[in-house]
This record gives structure tokens, sequence and C-alpha cells, in this order.
């Protein structure tokens, strides 16, 4: 049996200063922006992952303090020109840290307004072997 992790809830205090944060600023897709009467929940996911953010006032989202959420993790193939993408766009990074000069040593993090946490990873076989291969990526754009 396949067991697939889609989703991860991020506590945030600002529904629209965090999509905002991810989508314009991160690159994350923008999957839906629900809102009604009894709720407002947002669905961003990462380019070539399987794997969605929610943000939003459902009471699991509620349950958990925004900015309590540490060390996310994204995986990129060149961490330099991802960390640049993101400066570039105005997110606060860390620098570069090489912990291994092998294949999947070398991070840098950054956090969203509310401080949650992400670690963005490089590996480089992921420019030539996606996780995900194009052609079976999901409805949303991951």
């Amino acid at each position: 049996m396949d067991w697939t992790l889609e989703v991860v809830i991020v506590p945030v205090s600002d529904i629209d200063r965090a999509v905002e944060f991810y989508r314009d600023k991160v690159g994350f897709t923008l999957d839906h922006d629900t809102t009604n009467e009894y709720m407002h929940v947002v669905q961003l996911t990462p380019q070539g992952s399987g794997c969605s953010v929610v943000i939003g006032d459902l009471p699991a989202q509620r349950e958990m303090a925004p900015g309590s959420l540490k060390g996310l993790q994204l995986v990129v193939a060149d961490a330099e020109a991802a960390r640049a993408e993101l400066v570039g766009r105005g997110v606060d990074c860390s620098e570069l840290m090489v912990f291994s000069p092998d294949d999947g040593g070398t991070f840098f993090g950054f956090a969203d307004p509310d401080g949650n946490s992400w670690a963005v990873q490089q590996i480089k076989a992921r420019a030539e072997k996606p996780l995900i291969p194009v052609e079976h990526r999901g409805r949303f754009g991951a």
C-alpha cells in the first residue's frame, strides 16, 4: 500500500499576507483559495512537488500557533540559483551552508512572515531525474 504525504498545514496569523509571501515571493502555485461563511482555506504547491501546503482558519489550523512549524524542507537541483531567485523576490535567506561536499550536503534557509521555517537542500540529481516526472505531475501544477 502506498502512503503519500500530500498536504502540510502551515499555521499563519494572516492568510492574505501568507498567500502573498508563498505565491509572490517564494513562487508556489496557488491551487485554490476558498472562502465561505465557515472558512477561508488556501492551498499552494511548490513547483514540481507532490505535496502542497494549506493555510487557513479550519479548526486544525487554529490549534497550532502561527510560526510554530519548523524545519519544513524543500529540495532543489541548484541551491545557489534557488537562493538568488528568492533573494531577488525579497525573501530573507540564510547564506549557503555546505555540511558535506557530497550531493545533498548544501543547504540554506528562510522563514515566512510568522516564523515558520524552511530548509532548502540541494540535490543535483533532481535536475536530470525529478522525483515526480513532468508527465506524472498532479492536476494542481505540482
